[in-house]
This record gives C-alpha cells, sequence and structure tokens, in this order.
C-alpha cells in the first residue's frame, strides 16, 4: 500500500490513471506522516515553482499548510511493529523494491 496526503478524490483519479495495483490511502492533514516525524513545510520559492508548473497542494491536500511527507518506507509487523525503514528527504532517491522485499524475507525467516 501506499500512503499520500491527497485528499480521497484526487488518489482514486491518480489509481485509475496509473493503473496502480496496490492500494493508496489518504492521509488529510499529513497526520499519519506527522506521528512518524516525517512531515516538512514547502518553502515560499518551492511553492512558486509547485504553481509554476500546475501543482495546487492546497488543492490536492485540501489545506493551506504546504506540507508532504518525506518519501518513505516501512515495513511493520503484525503486532505494530517497525522492522524496517528507509526515509530520505530527497524525494528522488527511493530504496529498490529488491532491497525492501530481501529485508522482507530477512525479518521472515
Amino acid at each position: 500500500m501506499a500512503v499520500s496526503p491527497q485528499e480521497e478524490i484526487y488518489n482514486r483519479e491518480l489509481v485509475e490513471e496509473k493503473q496502480f495495483s496496490f492500494e493508496l490511502l489518504s492521509d488529510t492533514g499529513n497526520k499519519v506522516a506527522k506521528s512518524f516525524g516525517l512531515v516538512y513545510t514547502l518553502p515560499d520559492d518551492l511553492r512558486q515553482l509547485y504553481i509554476k508548473f500546475g501543482i495546487d497542494l492546497e488543492k490536492y491536500n485540501g489545506d493551506e499548510t504546504w506540507t508532504l511527507p518525506i518519501p518513505a518506507r516501512y515495513i511493520i509487523d503484525g503486532t505494530g511493529i517497525i522492522r524496517y525503514v528507509k526515509a530520505d528527504p530527497d524525494y528522488t532517491v527511493r530504496p529498490e523494491p529488491e532491497d525492501t522485499l530481501a529485508a522482507l524475507k530477512e525479518i521472515t525467516q
């Protein structure tokens, strides 16, 4: 599954457009991301750049905070214990799926 601060209607549109094979959950107000310490506020220069490219966070996220979550990947076991985490404030740096699968295999052995 994936979690996004976008309102549910925009997540549904994205799932349909991209034909995701996984669930995309809405984290309205970045509440879950905040609980993990993963929220940052976009500085004014980036806000202007987003607006220039037609990315309206106020519209998509349903609030005026201009906050986004730091991209992160978690493996959480059935008892709620975090067994694996990779997070990087640089949104272009993402863990390879193979790394996550290897961590999952290691945890479940």
